[in-house]
């Protein structure tokens, strides 16, 4: 169908139990009208959202880092990426600071890469990877503090074109390094990095979280 995009769209919330709650995100369940008039319940997580930086060097190298995930037991090839768990801070600066923070990195141009949603079919997360390019070295911010995987935390550079063949090799799972990688290398094969949204394009994902979350809040 020409013309088929994402869209918001609203199912009214009947009712909302947090089930369990953690320091990052809470497991909830929530009761859902359905437009036929029917409902169903859906149990899904919560997540402040994040930002991750796809770092390009003039040698079409990428910045990346080697972090250990306990989740899935495995150390990831990632790029530099971070939570939106400070309140009221600008996606950009939180982009900026990771930067500086996991690969001690500041960049002169930024650009939106792309806007994924991590799991939608049971997690909030939405994730904005931007491009960042004319890269120099920068202290990391007065105050942050190396720790948890951090500590043993690797940073390298590959080339994209490695980073590419790493992933439909299945070397690589992380999905923000995944999408990032191919949307960039696709980006450059089309000749459009420098009519990417810029670093501060609406994000109308952070916005529709902000309205359920008003709703849910409602509920009480």
């Amino acid at each position: 169908m020409s013309g088929l995009v994402d869209s918001t769209e609203h199912w009214p919330i009947l009712s909302h139990e947090v089930r369990a709650v953690g320091r990052v995100c809470s497991f909830v369940e929530d009761e859902v009208r359905l437009p036929d008039g029917g409902t169903m319940r859906r149990q899904w997580v919560t997540h402040p959202g994040a930002v991750a930086v796809m770092a390009l060097d003039e040698l079409g190298r990428v910045a990346v880092v080697h972090q250990y995930r306990h989740p899935v037991a495995a150390r990831l090839v990632e790029p530099p990426a971070g939570l939106l768990d400070v309140a009221g801070e600008d996606p950009v600066a939180a982009a900026r600071r990771e930067l500086a923070e996991e690969a001690m990195l500041a960049a002169e141009d930024w650009r939106v890469l792309i806007d994924p949603f991590t799991s939608p079919g049971g997690l909030q997360e939405s994730i904005r990877v931007y491009l960042a390019r004319g890269l120099h070295r920068a202290p990391r911010p007065d105050g942050f503090v190396v720790e948890d995987e951090e500590i043993d935390m690797g940073i390298s550079w590959k080339p994209l074109d490695e980073l590419v063949e790493d992933v439909y090799a299945g070397r690589v799972h992380n999905p923000s390094m995944v999408s990032g990688t191919l949307a960039l290398a696709l980006a450059i094969a089309q000749g459009r990095l420098d009519s990417l949204r810029p670093a501060d394009a609406p994000w109308p994902a952070r916005a529709n979280q902000t309205a359920r979350d008003e709703e849910i809040d409602g509920l009480g």
